[in-house]
């Protein structure tokens, strides 16, 4: 495993889209126990490709309740709605508070090329909203409740 360089603030690749994964190759399992490795080192709680330079549909996530790596993640359903504090490994200067669905389904492809969903809720859900909007080019700046920025 190796730590990956983040990006930080005006870099362009943080507001590309980025690209769905054909097939889970070797490549793509080093990818995530890379970025594993890099959210941990960084004390993140989630990561996505574009935030390592990668213009690629995953995402991974630990909010202390084991690892996951999501490839091509979609959320199907969400309900509910909690404005709380949030930050970023790739604007480490800069937090404010978002408002984000309580609880959401997300479905994606494991690294084993299965096909699961999980449920999260609050700061799984969170996180999972967060990564996903890096795989579209938007950061939670985007959606800093005005006047609540940091």
């Amino acid at each position: 495993m190796a730590v990956r360089n983040l990006r930080y603030d005006d870099d362009p690749i943080l507001r590309k889209k980025a690209r769905k994964i054909p097939e889970i190759t070797d490549r793509i399992v080093t990818l995530a126990k890379d970025m594993l490795e890099t959210m941990h080192i960084n004390d993140g709680v989630g990561l996505a490709g574009p935030q390592v330079g990668i213009l690629k549909r995953i995402v991974v996530i630990d909010v202390g309740e084991g690892p996951i790596a999501m490839i091509n993640p979609v959320i199907k359903e969400q309900s509910g709605s909690v404005i709380d504090a949030e930050a970023c490994l790739s604007f480490p200067e800069r937090s404010g508070n978002v408002e984000r669905p309580e609880m959401v389904v997300v479905v994606y492809t494991n690294l084993r090329g299965e096909t699961c969903e999980a449920t999260g809720h609050g700061l799984l859900a969170r996180a999972i909203c967060h990564e996903l909007d890096h795989l579209d080019g938007v950061i939670f700046l985007d959606k800093v409740i005005p006047d609540e920025q940091q």
